[in-house]
């Protein structure tokens, strides 16, 4: 538990290949099902502060409570995943703590002196996140994501998914790109 942001609910890595890592905590990991978006449609994405046109594939799954995202940057777009892969990293790149009061926590991490590196929106004003230039070390990217719209229910659906999987459909895209 942090102290600052409360309990880890995720981790995130970036890879390459998003649909070789699917398969990795599939077939090694026995995690899934994995909800996977094509490509992600961001209301806004800003990257140290500038508007970035940022394209990425994203894939959800939980082993327990802890939900485990994979991101794969489709383009070269200015971003901390780009910044990552560039460094030569792949692999965790964000421990990420949610919130259903997003703003005070927000506020609370920049009163602390927190710089953003990378933040943005999905599916409205309830699905904030932001990306706090942290990164000591590889997979030390702080991120806080809003709960308290649609994300909530659906990070919810992922977890209960997983809690009896027995393996079948282990990879289930979400919305209508194939």
């Amino acid at each position: 538990m942090s102290r600052i942001f409360g309990a880890v609910r995720q981790n995130g890595y970036v890879v390459r290949d998003i649909h070789a890592a699917m398969k990795h905590w599939i077939e090694i990991m026995g995690v899934g099902p994995w909800y996977y978006m094509d490509r992600v449609k961001t209301d806004w994405f800003r990257h140290r502060g500038q508007d970035s046109a940022v394209e990425m594939s994203i894939a959800l799954a939980n082993s327990g409570d802890l939900q485990i995202e994979l991101i794969q940057q489709r383009n070269d777009a200015p971003s901390l995943y780009r910044e990552f892969l560039d460094a030569g990293h792949e692999g965790l790149q964000h421990m990420s703590y949610w919130s259903h009061d997003y703003q005070a926590l927000y506020d609370k991490a920049l009163g602390l002196g927190y710089r953003i590196g990378h933040e943005g929106q999905i599916g409205g004003d309830k699905g904030r996140f932001a990306y706090f230039d942290t990164e000591a070390h590889p997979g030390t990217v702080i991120e806080i994501s809003d709960i308290s719209g649609t994300k909530g229910p659906f990070f919810e659906k992922v977890r209960q998914a997983a809690m009896n999987w027995d393996g079948t459909r282990p990879i289930r895209e979400v919305g209508g790109a194939k």
